[in-house]
């Protein structure tokens, strides 16, 4: 075979390959879509979400997602990370690639007067979660009626304790990831239009970590404060001096956030507390900035009440409660993401977005695997105003489950395909 010709076959391989990968796409959402499809989609998230678990107590979920995998055909480890779920579809060779859904609720009652209301008092799926595990199990049924186009293993990652726990890091731990090449996430946006998707290559969100502090005096009657020593004032003056690190000594071009949300102290209103408990959330857009607010919030803490004359004590993120890294887009995999939205939503519903202060334990993957975390708008047209995540309103639009499912069984798919006859030889 001559030059030209090998030449024509080269470009006519080029110029089909993205035709093949959309409509391959297309069919995904087209079957997601299904009526019969949509409808038990519906049923396991209404059935998570009537039944909400905190981090690391999701044993019924972990159990529902278990029952439909092996439903599915589809082979699992568990647990891992206490009550995660680890799925496999595909060769069961190299390469890897992994698709994950957070499982957790929030402590929250939900206030939302429906059906499939929460039957656990004081907790919710007011984050979206129960659409989150819903749409990766979509994309598993999926994928596994499509094996015969996956050129290597989906892993899915059932991920528990999302919300302040860390799951991330305990699946990390944990070792099942190690020679995955590539993992996505997602996560429902209530103000964003339905079947649009929003990101950015490079840092996405904001690391995270929590603080807490227990300022002691001395107690009293508060007819006669001259013989207290008043940790309310003391607590107070720490709170306003708080703000300033942001104001006055972080680079206004250096987004950081300093937020007390916790003032604990006293019972009754003649009474000078011994002690008052303050805590709250700091966060910014790199380590060095997040390192230093640390520090500062400490010695503020500290030094406000010593001006007081009360005494402070400031404990940061625990084990059960770990610092968040920043989450950092791949730039190689937002270019990849940008094709794949593309062929299944269109290319004018694939939208970039500006960084915020919000974090996410995905960034915990990004760590140590090229990651690609992004929204998906579910906003409903008759709904102008959409509660946000993490009120007891929130309400999951369910029309966004299909959209979800084929965007994650997209993503993997192609990327296998992309990935073969790269030489992949590690074992899982």
């Amino acid at each position: 075979m001559n030059f030209s010709k090998w030449v024509s076959i080269i470009l006519i391989i080029s110029i089909l390959k993205p035709q093949i990968s959309s409509g391959v796409s297309q069919q995904f959402l087209e079957f997601a879509k299904k009526d019969e499809v949509f409808e038990w989609m519906v049923g396991i998230r209404r059935k998570i979400h009537e039944n909400p678990e905190l981090g690391y107590q999701e044993f019924e979920t972990s159990k529902i997602i278990r029952q439909e995998l092996d439903k599915l055909g589809i082979p699992y480890k568990h647990p891992v990370a206490v009550t995660g779920v680890v799925g496999f579809i595909g060769s069961g060779t190299p390469p890897f690639v992994a698709l994950r859904a957070d499982m957790d609720a929030l402590p929250l009652q939900e206030m939302v007067e429906w059906e499939h209301k929460s039957k656990v008092g004081g907790k919710m799926h007011a984050c979206g979660h129960d659409g989150h595990v819903t749409m990766l199990l979509g994309a598993a049924k999926i994928l596994k009626l499509h094996t015969h186009l996956l050129k290597g293993t989906v892993v899915l990652v059932f991920q528990p304790a999302e919300e302040g726990g860390g799951g991330a890091k305990v699946v990390v731990d944990s070792g099942y990831l190690e020679n995955v090449k590539a993992i996505f996430g997602l996560h429902v946006s209530p103000e964003r239009p339905l079947g649009q998707v929003y990101s950015r290559s490079g840092t996405l969100m904001a690391g995270s970590g929590f603080f807490e502090a227990v300022i002691t005096g001395k107690g009293g009657h508060a007819a006669i404060p001259q013989h207290s020593i008043d940790p309310i004032l003391a607590a107070s003056n720490v709170v306003v001096s708080l703000q300033h690190l942001v104001s006055r000594e972080a680079d206004p071009l250096d987004s950081q956030v300093v937020t007390v949300a916790k003032f604990q102290g006293g019972g009754a209103f003649n009474v000078i507390p011994d002690a008052v408990t303050i805590g709250g959330t700091f966060r910014a857009f790199s380590k060095e900035s997040f390192m230093q607010l640390k520090q500062r919030i400490e010695e503020v803490v500290v030094g406000q009440a010593t001006v007081h004359r009360c005494n402070a004590t400031v404990e940061f993120s625990s084990k059960d409660k770990p610092f968040y890294p920043v989450t950092i887009n791949d730039a190689g995999l937002h270019k990849f993401f940008q094709k794949v939205a593309g062929s299944v939503l269109g290319l004018n519903n694939v939208k970039e977005m500006s960084p915020f202060t919000g974090a996410e334990d995905f960034s915990f993957y990004q760590e140590v695997i090229p990651g690609y975390f992004y929204f998906i708008g579910m906003k409903n047209e008759k709904n102008e105003k959409p509660e946000s995540l993490h009120s007891p309103f929130f309400q999951l639009n369910e029309e966004v489950l299909p959209y979800g499912a084929a965007m994650h069984a997209s993503l993997a798919a192609t990327y296998l395909l992309e990935s073969q006859g790269q030489g992949h030889k590690d074992e899982l």
